[in-house]
């Protein structure tokens, strides 16, 4: 994973549900990637 989509994916996590900002330091990318999806698709299911 790059820079840029680790940076994308945790701005996005912390605009949609509230996370303590240390956490991420700790988060591989997997799991990282998994909080992702697990957050995109729970917000893509409301929006409908």
């Amino acid at each position: 994973m790059s820079r840029q989509e680790r940076k994308n994916m945790i701005e996005f996590i912390s605009r949609v549900r509230p996370v303590d900002m240390e956490l991420f330091m700790y988060m591989t990318d997997a799991d990282l990637e998994q909080v992702y999806n697990t957050t995109y698709f729970y917000h893509e299911e409301i929006a409908e």
